[in-house]
């Protein structure tokens, strides 16, 4: 908050004209003297913590006041202080806000319209104290006086139903390195994440210098990649019953069911002004969402309502420390489903279902995940067998954490996390049971006469796009003969002739292969084969087939098979050209299909990095 602090013999105001934002109810004329005049203007950063502004506001007049012995104080909306304001109705909250508390303090107090074009006159008394200026800003969360604290609770159940000391879990697995990141214990881990050198050196993912940190430049194999995961998740969740909308990347914060929603996220975001309008960036598929939920009529015969989303982009403003390779970003892409539920249990259902979900992603991806359910205390205490159950369900033991109040809009959530190669969890799928949304929203059908606000689940089956080829990354970093997913794979197979001679034939093993839906290319580059085979080792490529004199005549094909070889010890098998299509299409499953992104020609392929 803004403030100028004029010490008057008189101030005399008068509200000509009507602004789409005026207040209505106040007097629109003014004359009162011997007043200390305080112009204000409520910024967009107030809006974190309006009473805590309003608070420290007040005392700061009532203190200029007391010096000053004065009585009057005329409170005078202001615009032009700051070039970064709040939403309206904000700033007269706020506005009414300090007029009570200075009336309670025992100040007179006369309040100008908000929101309207005005003209004034003003004699200042130009004496030291009597201009003055003042910024307020929002305190830190440990500075703002009584301030509830929420406490945590850590404990492991095992899918046996037994609870156990999480303490006695810390160690170097990967539910270990969770247990000991959760219950803040030092990590060894530091430095670059592997990660980051193979997104650059497999020539996926690059920094883009002449955008924001954190806003990444996508090449033709990261973005295959990135297609691949976005057709794996809407295969997920189609069958499943969620409908695929698409909705806007900003929006209005003068909305108030949106800045409400916002603020309770917490989490850094980006703020922009619009003309006259505070505006925000996404920071998930939330606000486009329930704002389709709150314009549909809801009748509970077509409950659980599922929404679909892959948010491209979400944004989060991290700090710049804190931005590294794919793990943090402030550009990401987010699939993002909503369930709307018509009560509590049936929500349950649905986390179960979506827990599942979530759990099978690390078969399809190669990441092996870890699990914590958080929750506050009353939850628990009334669902402690569903949680059980939920355990019971992943097959393996999970961190239990158990909030002594709810803060956040969830009153129960699952977060699943692969772990880097320094022991650090990558945040993965997650699901949550929202309480507030709805009625936040106006989200709600009606049941015998009476109007639901209904429970509403979060869930993203997968994370990010971008943290889960950071987990898979960071997983073929711990590998002996590190590989991706065939079907994965920007190339899955690569043909390599011996000779001049065998370019024909290993050409159409090549076309014939991408006629099967495999992506397959072909090194025609004027090198040695040992080098064609090497390069294809470094660029993990999951088959490999050389073709020579023998495989000329014969027809038949001798490869080799990554997801078989040892280190220096490569397995190699002849097949015919049907039984290395099985063989792809055995590895691949029944997943998502793209063709290649780049020439099929390696002489013909450009260098990005």
């Amino acid at each position: 908050m803004r403030l100028l602090l004029i010490h008057s013999d008189f101030i005399e105001f008068e509200a000509k004209q009507k602004t789409s934002m005026a207040e209505d109810g106040q007097p629109l004329k003014g004359f009162v003297e011997e007043a200390l005049v305080v112009f204000c203007a409520v910024e967009s950063v107030d809006e974190d913590d309006i009473a805590g502004v309003v608070e420290q506001a007040g005392d700061e007049i009532s203190r200029t006041a007391d010096q000053l012995s004065v009585e009057n104080i005329v409170l005078y909306p202001y615009a032009h202080l700051s070039s970064d304001l709040s939403r309206p109705d904000t700033a007269i909250e706020a506005l009414k806000m300090l007029e009570r508390l200075l009336v309670d303090l025992g100040f007179k107090v006369e309040r100008a319209p908000f929101g309207w074009y005005k003209s004034f006159r003003l004699s200042c008394k130009g004496h030291p104290l009597s201009e003055l200026s003042r910024t307020i800003q929002p305190l830190e969360e440990g500075m703002k006086k009584g301030k509830k604290d929420v406490t945590h609770e850590f404990f492991v159940l095992t899918p046996d139903g037994a609870r156990h000391d999480p303490k006695e879990f810390v160690g170097n697995s990967p539910f270990g390195c969770l247990v000991r990141k959760e219950l803040g214990e030092p990590s060894g881990g530091g430095g670059e994440p592997a990660h980051v050198e193979l997104m650059r050196s497999k020539e996926l993912v690059d920094y883009e210098p002449v955008s924001d940190v954190g806003h990444l430049r996508w090449l033709p194999k990261g973005k295959l990649i990135r297609d691949l995961l976005a057709d794996y998740v809407l295969a997920r969740v189609l069958p499943y019953g969620a409908s695929p909308v698409e909705t806007p990347v900003m929006y209005d914060l003068a909305d108030k069911a949106i800045y409400e929603h916002a603020d309770k996220f917490g989490e850094r975001q980006y703020r922009f002004k619009s003309g006259t309008r505070n505006m925000m960036l996404r920071f998930a598929a939330c606000f486009g969402m329930f704002s389709i939920m709150r314009d549909m009529h809801i009748s509970p015969n077509t409950l659980p309502l599922k929404m679909y989303e892959l948010s491209t982009y979400s944004f989060r403003h991290e700090q710049k420390g804190e931005v590294i390779g794919l793990k943090r970003l402030r550009a990401f892409t987010m699939p993002d489903m909503h369930t709307l539920c018509t009560d509590m249990p049936q929500a349950l259902r649905c986390f179960e279902e979506q827990l599942v979900m979530g759990w099978e992603t690390e078969k399809d991806f190669g990441t092996e995940l870890v699990g914590v359910i958080r929750c506050t205390k009353d939850f628990y205490s009334q669902n402690s067998d569903w949680v059980a159950r939920m355990v019971a369900v992943s097959g393996r033991p999970m961190l239990i954490e158990l909030l002594s109040d709810r803060v956040h809009y969830w009153v129960a959530k699952v977060d699943l996390a692969a772990i880097d190669g320094q022991g650090r969890p990558i945040e993965n799928p997650t699901v949550q049971i929202d309480v507030e949304s709805s009625l936040r929203f106006d989200i709600a059908y009606h049941l015998d006469g009476k109007e639901v606000h209904p429970p509403i689940l979060h869930c993203s089956p997968t994370g990010s796009v971008e943290r889960v080829i950071c987990a898979i990354l960071e997983g073929c970093s711990q590998q002996g003969v590190p590989r991706l997913p065939t079907w994965l794979s920007p190339t899955q197979v690569r043909v390599i002739p011996v000779a001049e001679r065998h370019l024909e034939h290993a050409a159409k093993v090549a076309l014939d292969l991408n006629r099967e839906r495999i992506r397959a290319d072909l090194d025609d580059r004027d090198e040695s084969v040992s080098k064609k085979v090497r390069e294809a080792a470094v660029d993990w490529v999951p088959f490999v087939v050389v073709v020579g004199d023998s495989e000329v005549e014969s027809g038949r094909l001798t490869v080799t098979i990554r997801s078989r070889s040892e280190p220096k010890r490569p397995c190699r098998e002849t097949f015919t050209f049907h039984d290395l299509v099985g063989a792809v299409r055995a590895e691949a499953g029944e997943k998502p299909f793209r063709p290649l992104y780049t020439p099929m020609q390696l002489s013909k392929r450009p260098r990005y990095i």
